[in-house]
């Protein structure tokens, strides 16, 4: 396991269960894992949104939330919060180590 795939599993392992997609998520997490390395704490949802668009482009490229992030409804934003939470609780976590 390298130490992307660690950050990975810890984000993944903080989003409630319901909350995870029904697809294969390796790519997700690693993409979630580099904004934790590139924004740590001051991750936004605009960026949680961005990496999932450039992994739904790859698994389903014609998802209706594949658009930029100010053209969302208020509910698809939203949707991207427990993510953000997930990389700022393991980013603050990793920055205590």
């Amino acid at each position: 396991m390298t130490y992307l795939d660690d950050l990975a599993s810890q984000i993944k392992g903080e989003v409630p269960a319901d909350m995870l997609p029904q697809r294969d998520t390796k790519l997700l997490f690693r993409l979630y894992a580099l904004l934790l390395l590139a924004k740590g704490t001051a991750v936004t949802a605009f960026d949680v949104h961005n990496a999932w668009a450039v992994w739904m482009q790859e698994t389903d490229p014609g998802h209706p939330a594949l658009r930029p992030f100010e053209e969302l409804d208020p509910a698809a934003r939203a949707s991207d919060e427990p993510f953000v939470a997930a990389i700022k609780s393991v980013a603050d976590r990793v920055a205590d180590d």
